[in-house]
């Protein structure tokens, strides 16, 4: 059985109602949970993603397979209406290191209340920009190694926001691809050194520790494009067998499209770190659950609250999602071992 990492502690002996508490004495005589304030605020955020990618499109049932549906979502019941009380600006990057200072500067000019980031390169170009405005980061792998927060119980300074992984996953995805697929011999890792924690090392030394221990070959799969997408997977689809693991990296989340549909045609079986991938036709996915968190930062911030007294959190829980159509068509049987550990199965 796969062990499950424990959401780590935020602080010790500080709970989650305790954090809650604090913020809300904090923001006492500013106004009641629930209220709203005469100024129209603003939440600004930044994302990578296409303006009319599914992620980052507001549905009108806000659904919580959308990023930012499940933020306005969350602010909603937390006595936040668009339009009303607060106004969301989005300015994306389009996957184009290029834009990204530009991205980052036409937020800063609109004076937001807080800057709502959804990755490692685009919180660091923030930080670079302010040190007043509040920050949260949606996701992060390694903050303090990062240089965002000073510690995860106390960040200090402006920032402050949620961890999405631990380098332990490394190990865990390839002991999940390798008992859906057996008789694998070689794992193919693909990722932008340039997007994902540390180029990659993050993972790596969990990954081979565990591949040794199970006699499969590590094979490093780096892309820095979109178009070097077919070729890194297509070179997994002779022998000897192989499967693929897709690590924790913003440009594989903007490409999970071509990423997918590049696995489908060479049958090579890949496993990801987000649902993102199973909804876009992925075999399967271990990882937290994100997209809700961020929903209680931004609103304690904007009653009051300093990003840097907030902890920083871990993940709440991890999901195992398993695509059983997307398996058959792989050739694959599925060990009810496997399946039965799944938190959803899909056909």
């Amino acid at each position: 059985m796969i062990e499950r990492p424990a959401p780590a502690r935020v602080v010790p002996a500080v709970a989650r109602r305790d954090v809650l508490r604090l913020a809300g004495a904090t923001a006492a005589g500013f106004f009641a949970l629930g209220a709203t304030s005469d100024r129209m605020r603003i939440v600004a955020s930044i994302t990578g993603l296409p303006l009319n990618d599914e992620l980052t499109r507001r549905s009108m049932t806000e659904s919580s397979n959308s990023r930012l549906g499940a933020l306005i979502a969350g602010l909603r019941q937390r006595g936040w209406l668009e339009g009303v009380n607060y106004r969301f600006e989005l300015r994306s990057t389009f996957g184009a290191p290029d834009r990204l200072k530009t991205a980052v500067q036409e937020l800063i000019d609109l004076k937001p209340d807080v800057i709502l980031t959804g990755s490692t390169v685009d919180t660091a170009a923030v930080m670079a920009a302010t040190t007043t405005i509040p920050i949260v980061f949606a996701t992060s792998n390694d903050p303090v190694g990062n240089g965002f927060v000073q510690s995860l119980a106390h960040p200090g300074g402006n920032v402050t926001g949620f961890t999405s992984s631990t380098p332990e996953m490394g190990g865990k995805w390839l002991q999940l691809i390798k008992e859906a697929v057996p008789d694998i011999q070689r794992v193919g890792i693909l990722f932008n050194p340039a997007t994902t924690p540390r180029a990659g090392r993050y993972y790596l030394d969990s990954l081979e520790q565990e591949a040794a221990s199970s006699g499969v070959a590590v094979v490093l799969a780096p892309i820095g494009t979109a178009a070097a997408i077919d070729g890194a997977i297509g070179r997994f689809a002779e022998p000897p067998k192989a499967a693929m693991i897709s690590l924790v990296d913003s440009f594989l989340v903007i490409n999970r499209q071509a990423i997918v549909a590049a696995a489908a045609k060479y049958r090579v079986p890949m496993i990801y770190p987000f649902h993102y991938f199973i909804d876009a036709g992925g075999l399967m996915s271990y990882g937290p659950t994100l997209e809700v968190r961020s929903a209680d930062y931004v609103d304690l911030i904007l009653r009051g609250t300093k990003a840097g007294d907030l902890p920083v959190q871990s993940p709440r829980k991890y999901e195992l999602l398993i695509n059983r159509t997307v398996a058959r068509a792989l050739g694959l049987t599925v060990p009810f071992t496997l399946l039965a550990r799944a938190d959803e199965i899909r056909e």
